[in-house]
């Protein structure tokens, strides 16, 4: 009977140690997204797609896909990289440029993916050297496509000898807002718009802070890329539609949630970029051929119910939202 249980004990030994090896073998993906977001959280989507479809998947069991979510808190955020480094995962997935430069401070070995994050330079990870981190890759985005985004707005209200003013909020913590809200303002004085913009520190002062814009008497609102302004946009479009102020924006994301129309990067496209890189990495192990590319889809889109309500017409070559 002693001898029966040390064979047993000796084969379940044998089964644990089979199944540890087995896991072991299985790659890691630690997915950090910065805040709770409808239009952000499509970037993981497309992200995950483009590893299925490169045949990494959790449902085939080649691959372990750890999901952790800051919900806006730098501390958490602190506490979920620390947690997936220490963890050893075989690469990160950030998703906003909070993720993706505390992913940089955290670690320089372990590749980190980036998506809905601007180039090396406006999230000012550049080092010494003039280079961007060396484990830095996925897609990232210049503020080049802003003009034409900006510009959607007297292309579409059309006024009549009379100078447009739009009103904009922007979170100074955030260096994207910020360089945006400069080349806006640029771009406004090229097209006679006058811009009123005011800060704002978190997505519970938006509705304060947009109420004080239309009480500026502002034509339209344009929704910058900002995390506070995406967190925050239903209660800036009920503010605005309640005002009948039209909002237009950069973010194509924003338009199926009730912006008029944007001239921007599909996030979805987005994290499915930055995921066929993630997995040609999964594949071979080396970031032999991997670099930051700039995002590659974007799509003039509109939305038929706002473009309706505030009668505009919207000119040949736009996509609907679905």
């Amino acid at each position: 009977m002693k001898r029966l249980r040390i064979i047993s004990f000796i084969a379940l030994s044998s089964i644990v140690i089979s199944c540890s090896s087995k896991k072991s073998d299985v790659p890691v993906v630690g997915f950090i997204d910065a805040f709770e977001d409808a239009t952000i959280s499509r970037a993981k989507t497309g992200f995950i797609d483009a590893l299925e479809q490169s045949g990494f998947s959790e449902k085939k069991h080649n691959i372990e896909i750890k999901y952790s979510n800051a919900q806006g808190s730098i501390p958490t955020l602190t506490q979920i990289v620390n947690q997936f480094v220490s963890d050893k995962v075989d690469l990160l997935a950030t998703s906003t440029t909070l993720a993706t430069v505390a992913a940089i401070q955290k670690t320089k070995t372990i590749p980190i993916f980036q998506m809905v994050s601007p180039t090396p330079e406006r999230m000012k990870v550049i080092g010494p050297n003039g280079k961007s981190p060396a484990n830095l890759f996925g897609t990232m985005e210049d503020l080049n496509y802003i003009d034409a985004s900006f510009s959607l707005i007297p292309l579409m209200l059309k006024p009549k000898g009379q100078q447009l003013t739009v009103g904009m909020i922007y979170n100074q913590a955030e260096p994207q807002s910020a360089d945006a809200l400069q080349r806006i303002q640029s771009e406004a004085s090229k097209l006679k718009v006058k811009v009123i913009a005011l800060p704002l520190n978190s997505s519970a002062d938006a509705q304060l802070v947009t109420q004080a814009l239309l009480s500026k008497g502002i034509d339209a609102f344009f929704a910058n890329p900002d995390n506070t302004v995406f967190a925050a946009f239903e209660t800036i479009l009920k503010s605005c539609n309640d005002k009948n102020v039209p909002i237009f924006t950069s973010e194509a994301g924003l338009v199926k949630r009730g912006a008029v129309a944007a001239y921007g990067a599909d996030i979805y496209r987005w994290g499915y970029q930055s995921g066929l890189q993630a997995a040609q990495y999964l594949k071979t192990h080396k970031t032999d051929g991997l670099k930051l590319e700039m995002v590659e889809v974007r799509r003039h889109v509109f939305n038929p119910s706002a473009a309706q309500k505030y009668n505009i017409s919207i000119p040949v070559g736009f996509e609907p939202v679905q």
